[in-house]
């Protein structure tokens, strides 16, 4: 009986090292996320941000991608949306589709999103949007 009890004393020890992160996996976390703000402001280079609006139109059809909580619409070369997202919608970067759901036509700040892989077309993430600052060509 005493054998088992021992064990089952250790587990949460385990379970509590299992998920803790080492110096070398913050120091990746960092990188990564360098990357992805260099990649943000290289595709935003150029593009003055304005006033943040709450919803815009799902029409005319826009391109999406990620960078990280974020995701950018491009209307057009002069014309780019930002909404700086809450939740797990990073996986439209690495080529997850975006599937939002809206009665109105429109995106709105807190409509949420869930992002799918594409070949299993298993849901991946959900995320919810905020603002949509409109970045435009001066």
């Amino acid at each position: 009986m005493r054998m088992l009890f021992l064990p089952l004393l250790m587990l949460p020890a385990v379970i509590l090292g299992a998920c803790t992160q080492t110096q070398a996996d913050v120091e990746r976390a960092q990188v990564r996320k360098a990357d992805v703000q260099e990649k943000l402001a290289k595709e935003l280079a150029g593009l003055v941000p304005g006033k943040p609006e709450t919803c815009i139109s799902q029409f005319p059809q826009k391109q999406s991608s990620g960078y990280g909580a974020t995701i950018l619409y491009r209307v057009n070369n002069g014309l780019v949306y930002r909404s700086d997202t809450v939740g797990g919608c990073e996986g439209i970067a690495r080529g997850d589709i975006l599937v939002t759901r809206t009665p109105s036509g429109q995106l709105c700040r807190g409509d949420i999103a869930q992002t799918f892989d594409q070949t299993s077309r298993f849901p991946t993430g959900s995320c919810s949007f905020g603002d949509f600052i409109p970045y435009r060509k001066p």
